[in-house]
């Protein structure tokens, strides 16, 4: 079933934007972890940050598409989650961290609108 069937996401661009941004932020994060793993000791708090944010956005992402009352609060924590990660991963010379972040940063501005709708 495509978001837009999907009443209250399908009347709501913003909400369908943040799903696929919280969706490709958990890519973005599962797969800098993953290089990061293999970087050594000095890429742990990039690793964990990434899991974390991987975690929380499809979390939120899951919790948007069943209209649940606790996505105001899971897109605060989303929105600084990411904003952390960024910062940690803009750190970081390597190309996953850097596009991370880039992917990071979209995600964090659009669980900020939605906390602002």
């Amino acid at each position: 079933m495509a978001l837009t069937q999907i009443d209250h996401v399908g009347e709501n661009d913003q909400m369908a934007d943040c799903i696929d941004n919280c969706f490709e932020a958990a890519q973005a994060c599962e797969w800098c972890a993953d290089e990061c793993a293999g970087e050594g000791e000095g890429m742990a708090k990039c690793l964990r940050l990434c899991r974390d944010v991987a975690d929380l956005t499809t979390m939120h992402a899951r919790f948007m598409a069943r209209n649940s009352n606790y996505s105001p609060q899971l897109a605060e924590a989303c929105a600084g989650a990411c904003e952390e990660c960024a910062e940690e991963c803009e750190q970081h010379d390597e190309e996953h961290c850097q596009v991370c972040a880039d992917v990071l940063r979209e995600c964090a501005e659009s669980c900020r609108e939605m906390v602002s709708a």
